[in-house]
């Protein structure tokens, strides 16, 4: 959620740390702020609402130069979106500044001890905290990086923090549990980020930061501690995309360049998975084939549009392996006290990694013995790290919240996952692997033309703009799908949307369907599950005889919906398990057409963050 940016080079801090903040609002984000160490102490501003306030406020009442600073884009936890509540917080003598990602768990008795002891606090925040402690903890520490470790064992919860102090004008000092902190290496110059975005512009050479660390930043170099303040180890290693991968490219919005990204996404995310032997190679999965065949259930865990790449996972891994399949939301998933030991597979998927439900979805899977397998979207993330294996997707940066590219190429990484399993333990010939990766190869050429197709689509969406329901249908993986569809028009239109398995329509759902209602139906190839493609035409003829308004996703050459569709909207033809690939894709343009016709930021929508780092 919350986006950080620290600096300390030559340039200035200012500008560097509010470009840098810029590049993270894709997060989400209620109020900024921004601090720089100039003239021996500490200067900074902080607003409420977007980053446009605080550039105004900067405009109208500059701060000092200096060379050292820290940032802010805050999504407020403990306390309102406010100017006193944003970051960064300051002690009482205005000596630290800090800023904070995550939730301080134990915040109430520390304030209370704070106050007993006479601090004087400003804000309703948990992070403000962590500033007085730090001014305690340095006046016997004599060093901003061990009174950091001080503090940061009396701390409990999910944490990223960075400082500055007044007496230390060339150093950052950041600490990270649980929640994303990425070192940026520059030539005189270093950078501190919850996201390599915000200083791809300056550096692409990067260090990776683990568990409990503490990282102390100078223009020459950093030197990384434990919490305990014994040396530790971190990991360099160089991006490999670009600032100009960030960027809308021509685009109205991220999300709309996302969705033609989509062709290219699942290409890469194929890319190199195939040896010259014809079986599939996947480097990063680590956990040997000899532990793979004696798996005898798979789990899969996630939240939100990764929880229906998921759904879809169930279905292709219980065919194609013939092992049960269970998929859990992350969230609900500890909690219910699962039936897991050694010879459970958990697949946790995420595109940030550092979804905090999956996160501890996957610790406490570790925990009872099982074995974990991530797919992930960011390189060196909480998640693949924790995970005894991974299978990165390569849909390079997805800035818009709303997911697109990385649900596809999700779906992607969960096919070849499990091919693969099927490989390992011989459920599948290899050219029966070989034809289904074949058929994943024309998937992007697919994507490529339907996007070209979209134009009736986008008129739909915008006939319907001023509809207050749309309900979405379908069977075997399409009901995943349409659950996804509602899930997309929820999150960009803020209207009321549901998505069902056709079959339950008649068990209580079909109560919902008066005249004009839109209904946007998912149906299933004829020539594959014909039975599914039969029963789903009863169910638009039952919806169409009660005033409904069908709008019917259905593959060229199915003339059998033909009759019974307001609105049809064709798809290439593919195999029935990877009609998710294609059916998504109108989904996402039409959700995004009709927010926009509603006059919504389609990028960042009210009350959402893409990376979600609190439970």
């Amino acid at each position: 959620m919350c986006g950080i940016v620290g600096y300390v080079g030559g340039q200035s801090a200012q500008d560097v740390v509010v470009a840098g903040l810029k590049r993270l609002e894709y997060r989400g984000y209620d109020s900024a702020g921004v601090a720089v160490l100039a003239d021996g102490g500490l200067a900074g501003a902080k607003k409420a609402g977007k980053l446009l306030n605080l550039e105004k406020e900067l405009k109208e009442r500059p701060l000092p130069a200096g060379n050292t600073g820290i940032g802010h884009t805050r999504w407020a936890t403990h306390g309102g979106p406010t100017d006193a509540n944003a970051h960064p917080h300051l002690d009482n003598a205005g000596r630290v500044a800090v800023v904070h990602n995550g939730i301080i768990e134990n915040f109430a008795a520390l304030r209370e001890e704070l106050t007993g002891r006479g601090h004087e606090l400003a804000s309703e925040t948990d992070t403000e905290v962590v500033a007085h402690l730090l001014a305690e903890a340095y006046s016997s520490a004599g060093e901003l990086a061990e009174a950091m470790r001080q503090v940061c064992r009396q701390l409990e919860g999910a944490f990223t923090l960075v400082a500055m102090h007044a007496d230390e004008p060339d150093v950052v000092v950041g600490a990270r549990r649980n929640s994303p902190l990425v070192v940026g290496a520059g030539d005189g110059e270093m950078f501190l980020a919850s996201d390599v975005a915000a200083f791809i512009a300056h550096t692409r050479d990067a260090i990776e930061l683990g568990q409990d660390q503490v990282v102390e930043l100078r223009r020459d170099g950093v030197t990384v501690t434990g919490f305990d303040g014994f040396p530790a180890q971190s990991r360099a290693y160089h991006v490999d995309w670009d600032a100009s991968a960030a960027e809308k490219g021509g685009y109205a919005s991220f999300m709309l360049k996302e969705i033609a990204d989509q062709p290219k996404a699942v290409a890469d995310t194929l890319l190199g998975r195939i040896d010259s032997a014809g079986a599939l190679h996947l480097d990063e999965v680590r956990i040997p084939p000899s532990e793979l065949r004696e798996v005898d259930k798979v789990v899969i865990v996630a939240c939100g549009t990764a929880f229906h790449a998921g759904m879809i996972a169930k279905y292709a891994i219980e065919h194609v392996t013939r092992l049960p399949c269970e998929t859990e939301l992350a969230s609900e998933f500890r909690y219910r006290d699962p039936i897991l030991d050694r010879h459970t597979l958990v697949i946790a998927i995420s595109q940030s990694g550092e979804t905090m439900d999956t996160l501890m979805a996957l610790r406490h899977a570790r925990e009872q013995g099982a074995k974990v397998l991530a797919i992930c979207n960011t390189n060196g993330s909480t998640i693949p790290r924790e995970s005894d294996a991974v299978l990165y997707t390569h849909a390079g940066p997805e800035v818009a919240v709303a997911s697109t590219k990385a649900f596809l190429t999700q779906l992607v990484a969960c096919y070849l996952v499990a091919l693969y399993l099927g490989q390992v333990r011989g459920t599948k010939w290899g050219d029966e692997i070989r034809t289904v990766v074949r058929q994943l190869s024309e998937i992007p050429r697919q994507v490529e033309e339907l996007l070209g197709t979209m134009e009736p689509v986008r008129a739909l969406a915008r006939s319907l703009a001023h509809r207050d329901t749309v309900l979405f249908v379908g069977r075997h993986v399409g009901y995943p799908v349409a659950l996804e569809g509602a899930l997309k028009l929820k999150e960009l239109a803020y209207m009321h949307a549901e998505g069902f398995a056709a079959g339950e329509l008649k068990h209580g759902p079909i109560a919902l369907i008066d005249e004009g209602l839109p209904v946007v139906v998912i149906v299933p190839s004829p020539r594959g599950r014909s039975v599914l493609h039969d029963k789903i035409v009863s169910n638009i003829q039952e919806i169409r005889a009660r005033g409904a308004r069908t709008v019917v996703i259905a593959e060229e050459g199915d003339e059998a919906v033909v009759p019974y569709a307001d609105h049809l909207i064709r798809i290439p033809a593919t195999p029935t398990l990877l009609q998710p690939l294609v059916a998504t894709v109108p989904l996402q343009v039409f959700a995004c057409e009709l927010a926009t016709a509603r006059g919504n930021e389609v990028d960042q929508p009210r009350n959402l963050a893409k990376s979600v780092t609190v439970e």
